[in-house]
């Protein structure tokens, strides 16, 4: 205790210990303050349906997909029951092979004895930002907010 005693004795212990004091409460009120708010989400197109840059990179992607498997079954009369065998068609390429997409997963469910098949694209968190999206051969896309979305969720409207 000695120790302490003196160097608070000290003529620049005194300030030495201020400038530590204060520099431990600006970095908790740095801590606690709220951080930047990101900009509004800006639309990518007229009557952009997304609501944040990672929803419309996931309608992007279902949307290219949509249109891949439409072609495909165009040129071998029935549906891909693969991502891989969609590679190379239409803009599908290889890369969008892979399920993971960022704040999103991917969910790919051929039918192949009714030539149909599911798509969702699930949020790895879901909030206002990230609705989950389902479509089918049909090639509607429907969009939730609450759960993973299904054929029963709403027909995603343009805004």
């Amino acid at each position: 205790m000695a120790r302490v005693t003196s160097f608070m004795q000290r003529p620049y212990g005194r300030a030495v210990l201020a400038l530590l004091i204060a520099a431990l409460v600006a970095a908790l009120a740095a801590a606690q303050a709220p951080s930047p708010s990101l900009p509004p989400y800006q639309p990518k197109f007229k009557g952009d349906p997304a609501r944040s840059d990672s929803e419309a990179a996931a309608l992007g992607y279902m949307r290219t997909f949509l249109r891949a498997q439409k072609i495909y079954k165009k040129k071998y009369s029935h549906y891909a029951t693969t991502l891989l065998d969609l590679a190379k068609t239409g803009s599908f390429t290889r890369r969008m092979v892979a399920t993971d997409r960022g704040d999103y997963t991917v969910k790919f469910k051929p039918h192949k004895e009714k030539d149909t098949f599911e798509i969702t694209l699930a949020p790895k968190l879901q909030d206002p930002a990230h609705r989950s999206f389902f479509s089918d051969d049909q090639g509607k896309i429907r969009a939730d907010e609450q759960k993973e979305a299904d054929a029963g969720s709403e027909i995603l409207k343009t805004d």
